[in-house]
């Protein structure tokens, strides 16, 4: 199915541009791999390396790169590992930067949170803020 079809609800509320990058992901990966899970992965990894989750929709990053650990690995090891990935937060962002996100997210507690912390955070602030919007 083309991936227009299929666009993810926080990607409906984002930019053109990721939108566009998101389908193109997809498309090809659905050419390479066929439809399904890995199609979808593939298609979120390459939105990740230009785009970071804030809230309910997707913004540019301010550098292009992988947004986590998970996001980092390549080969055939990473792709099976399944590890735990930032849900589309920049983790590789500086601490300033997550803490302007957490400031726009309104987090309480924020100043006294480590890098982690903030990173966690902003994940939970976007998981309410993508279900407040499907509501």
């Amino acid at each position: 199915m083309p991936g227009k079809q299929e666009l993810p609800s926080t990607l409906e509320r984002s930019s053109k541009k990721a939108q566009r990058t998101w389908i193109k992901a997809h498309d090809s990966a659905v050419e390479e791999y066929g439809e399904g899970e890995r199609a979808h992965r593939t298609a979120f990894s390459a939105l990740k390396h230009a785009f970071e989750k804030v809230g309910d929709h997707w913004e540019p990053k301010n550098e292009k790169g992988p947004s986590d650990e998970q996001d980092a690995k390549t080969g055939r090891s990473a792709r099976r590992s399944g590890g735990k990935t930032a849900e589309g937060v920049d983790a590789n962002a500086s601490k300033t930067h997550l803490m302007d996100l957490a400031r726009k997210l309104d987090i309480s507690g924020r100043s006294s949170m480590k890098k982690h912390e903030l990173v966690d955070a902003i994940m939970k602030a976007n998981r309410r803020k993508s279900a407040q919007a499907r509501d």
